[in-house]
């Protein structure tokens, strides 16, 4: 099997659920706002019930009442049935701003919440008939059509045994006064919408697991993409080696700008080469500018003789700053003795020049702690 045509087979990465995230594609439940919202109504008629009930029994009795107003004034007529629509609206207010609330909330209780305004612009390709006959025929539609055919048998029997349990109570609503009526069925009314949540919250309890087993199983990858990702992630390889190539090349540029302010450049004298800059009238140590190995250390070398700076031939001192000191860092202490002659020597150069004198040059000792073989390994006595 073609690594392209393999199974998608790996669970999805944080990066892939990120990017399905922020194009919308998260679990939602179709099933959970109106369990939600049946469960949160069902309690609010329990604890306000009869207070609810009672405002609008008054309200119809006050509707049916005659006034004798009307009679006389007709025009106060839409006043009066305005009125008595606001009222009506008051009495429901509260319930309806829940149910707004809690509409919200269970919206984002199985996938969470998101905030893309790009998916509010409009997508040209779900007018494509043939992507709308997938979503009608294919696999999601099967499952819908479950669902539906399970909500529809859960209600309908709780409508079914709501129905038989009251049946005497609906046969002799008629024959009841009006409060006793209302209040009847107000208590009809929240049995059968608790028995009802009950079992929309069943649906859920299906459908969330199932919306998010889905969503799991859309967002699998392939080994391969698995491999794609976290080489895209990490930065690609290739890339990473041009920028550290780079890199490389601007530092070495910027160190051979340092060269020309060198006092002196110790060598080898050609595998290895360290310049080292000394100003006398500062305590500090001598500063290693620039160091290089092979072909770096050759354009050392080539870049110090352009501008006349001494080199010093002394393998052992050499190795032991190249491996031991930084760039742009003081040398060790051990070596400080070592250095001192060459600077020393150099220094008497440059001031017996044209004098015709003569320095001898010294022959740096390199303690035996620092002594370097040419692959950076301490030698061994």
């Amino acid at each position: 099997m073609s690594e392209g045509s393999q199974d998608k087979t790996e669970q999805p990465t944080a990066q892939r659920v990120k990017k399905a995230r922020e194009e919308g594609q998260i679990a939602r439940s179709q099933e959970l706002p109106p369990a939600a919202m049946m469960i949160a109504g069902t309690l609010f008629f329990t604890m306000t019930g009869q207070y609810v009930f009672g405002r609008m029994s008054d309200l119809f009795r006050s509707q049916l009442q005659f006034d004798r107003r009307i009679a006389d004034k007709a025009e106060l007529l839409p006043a009066i049935f305005a009125g008595s629509i606001v009222d009506g609206f008051m009495i429901v207010f509260p319930l309806l701003c829940m149910l707004y609330v809690i509409a919200v909330l269970s919206t984002g209780l199985a996938g969470g919440f998101i905030f893309q305004p790009k998916l509010a612009l409009p997508k040209f390709s779900k007018l494509s008939p043939m992507s709308g006959l997938a979503r009608m025929f294919g696999p999601q539609a099967l499952i819908n059509l479950g669902k539906s055919v399970l909500k529809f048998v859960v209600v309908g029997a709780i409508l079914c045994v709501s129905v038989m349990n009251n049946l005497n109570d609906l046969t002799n609503i008629s024959q009841m006064d009006l409060n006793a009526a209302i209040k009847v069925s107000g208590r009809i009314i929240v049995d059968s919408c608790f028995w009802l949540s009950l079992g929309l919250v069943l649906v859920a309890l299906v459908d969330v697991p199932l919306q998010r087993h889905q969503l799991n199983k859309k967002l699998k990858m392939t080994k391969q993409e698995v491999r794609d990702e976290m080489k895209n992630s990490e930065g690609n390889p290739e890339i990473k080696g041009q920028i550290r190539r780079r890199q490389r090349e601007i530092l070495n540029n910027k160190m051979m700008l340092k060269i020309q302010d060198a006092d002196v450049v110790i060598t080898n004298p050609t595998h290895f080469a360290v310049a080292l800059s000394y100003d006398p009238t500062d305590d500090g140590a001598p500063i290693l500018i620039a160091k290089g190995e092979d072909a770096l250390a050759a354009k050392i070398r080539e870049k110090a003789q352009e501008h006349g700076v001494y080199l010093f031939e002394a393998p052992l001192l050499a190795r032991a700053l190249y491996f031991t000191t930084k760039l742009d860092h003081p040398i060790p202490e051990p070596l400080y003795h070592a250095v001192a002659q060459v600077i020393a020597y150099v220094f008497s150069l440059n001031q017996s020049y044209g004098r015709g004198g003569q320095v001898v040059k010294p022959t740096p000792k390199v303690p035996d702690e620092m002594k370097f073989e040419a692959n950076g390994k301490l030698m061994t006595s």
